[in-house]
């Protein structure tokens, strides 16, 4: 079979956005293997994109240093969620507040790291790959997971989602890479197009690892799979009402594969942006609403499913903000943020450390408290039961949060 240069492209092109596929879906094609390390245990970690302001975030309402600090944009006492004697949560998030009162929401304040970058992309790469500020590495901490986790799963890797048209490069490991879907309907409509099955079947035999040949292979694994994975999507209907927007209905596609318990351990979704230079006040305000409504309607349907148990939620964002506004009823980029923790089988509840010392800071930003290493180490043994030093290349103290 001939086939032309364009159509030679599109196979190209859906072979490079089934890269990640194949291992995926060939693992729901093989129920019988031994289960998944760390059991039914799932990790959901939300990226708050852009930086997110942790200080109008959980609001130190008792510290006169912070209105002096934000006379335009500091959130009053009155208008704050109380969480303790000396620290509200933003007045948007009203579900969120409602999870930290039932015991499924803890926070952890000053998370950062020692030298800290101030660009978005720098810095975004330190958090997704897990390595230290003067250390360039080009695999993530998730994708390392799967490599060190699934030495011995065969086609029964250890598996990971990040719902996005593109994979970040947290979820990038040496070995194994995870799929990146953000709509399963219309990725299970692309790969069954009947032009793409007569290809495959035309060239059945290619399985070399030059170009033509990968391409072939790739796109008969990913067109023998597509067709289980969306059965599979299929499964589980919820009755629960997801918001009508991207991180909503992100997080039911999420909520569907948790409840029709998927042999998925990691998925990862990004929200944003929250690089708040100008009128912070409501893009922060906004994100934070579609955020809260989200994370509430996964936690009913997890919870109406006994799945909440198994989930653990974890936010976190590439670096908080400056302490003083800026002239743009802003804030510039800062440094250390905290991060949120959302589950039902949380070992500590609340606020799991001090609040930010603004009367000593580090040139105008927040010195950091916890270095985010740190978490990753406590999330990757004691929730998902890997070798935590393996992942990191190093040995970090574990927390006792989970």
């Amino acid at each position: 079979m001939t086939v032309s240069r364009r159509k030679f492209i599109q196979l190209s092109s859906l072979a490079s956005a089934g890269i990640f596929v194949p291992k995926f879906l060939k693992a729901f094609e093989h129920k019988e293997v031994p289960g998944l390390p760390g059991g039914e245990k799932v990790l959901i970690v939300v990226q708050l994109s852009g930086g997110n302001d942790g200080l109008n975030t959980i609001i130190p309402y008792r510290n006169d240093i912070y209105y002096k600090s934000r006379p335009l944009i500091g959130i009053k006492k009155e208008d704050t969620l109380p969480l303790s004697d000396d620290a509200g949560l933003n007045p948007a998030l009203k579900n969120m507040r409602a999870l930290y009162d039932k015991g499924y929401l803890a926070v952890m304040n000053s998370v950062g790291y020692p030298e800290p970058n101030r660009s978005h992309f720098r810095s975004m790469d330190i958090w997704q790959s897990g390595a230290k500020a003067d250390e360039m590495l080009t695999t993530g901490w998730l994708g390392r997971y799967m490599d060190e986790a699934c030495t011995h799963c065969g086609e029964r890797n250890t598996l990971a989602i990040e719902v996005d048209d593109t994979l970040s490069l947290a979820m990038k490991g040496k070995e194994r890479k995870a799929i990146a879907v953000q709509n399963i309907d219309q990725f299970h409509k692309a790969v069954t197009d009947p032009f793409f099955s007569t290809i495959a079947a035309a060239h059945k035999q290619e399985h070399d690892e030059h170009l033509p040949g990968y391409l072939y292979q790739t796109l008969r694994e990913t067109i023998s799979s597509a067709d289980y994975i969306y059965r599979q999507s299929k499964i589980y209907t919820t009755t629960q009402a997801y918001p009508d927007t991207p991180l909503g209905k992100r997080m039911k596609t999420i909520g569907s594969l948790v409840n029709a318990h998927a042999d998925t351990k990691v998925y990862y979704v990004s929200h944003g942006s929250f690089d708040t230079h100008v009128g912070q006040k409501d893009r922060q305000d906004r994100l934070f609403v579609q955020l809260d409504d989200a994370l509430a309607a996964l936690v009913a349907d997890l919870q109406q499913n006994n799945r909440f148990k198994d989930v653990l939620i974890m936010t976190f964002s590439e670096f908080g903000r400056r302490v003083a506004q800026n002239a743009s009823q802003g804030t510039d980029h800062g440094t250390a943020g905290n991060m949120f923790f959302i589950g039902g089988s949380l070992k500590k509840q609340g606020m799991l450390n001090a609040m930010p010392d603004l009367a000593n800071l580090d040139e105008g930003d927040l010195k950091y408290q916890v270095d985010f290493k740190h978490v990753y180490a406590t999330v990757l043994e004691h929730w998902l039961q890997a070798d935590a030093n393996a992942v990191l290349g190093r040995k970090y103290p574990r927390l006792d949060f989970v």
